[in-house]
């Protein structure tokens, strides 16, 4: 199987910071992490003052993710949220939010 980071910047809307960071944190990392083929996820902050180039968003989301067919995986995801499946928050500055997809070497 193929080992694939997917790389998630977002922000929070402006003064939604705590609303946003305890849906993230109780809620949507788990639902990510529930997806066929994710193995793990991880959040940072970003750290404007001491990085070389402006952060793209506040925050960030790494997730590991071991599949043959990374297409599903995101495809997957979008049918969950667009089901319903997985609660999203009015505190997500929707704009911010970014998904990469990196494939190991």
């Amino acid at each position: 199987m193929a080992k694939y980071l997917m790389v998630v910047p977002s922000s929070a809307k402006a003064g939604r910071d705590d609303d946003y960071n305890s849906w993230y944190d109780s809620t949507h990392l788990a639902d990510i992490c529930s997806l066929p083929g994710v193995t793990s996820g991880r959040r940072y902050d970003a750290q404007p003052d001491v990085s070389l180039a402006p952060p793209p968003a506040r925050y960030l989301a790494i997730y590991e993710i071991e599949t043959d067919d990374v297409a599903a995986v995101l495809a997957e995801m979008g049918r969950r949220a667009a089901g319903g499946e997985m609660s999203m928050s009015d505190a997500l500055d929707i704009e911010s939010a970014k998904i990469w997809i990196y494939k190991a070497h």
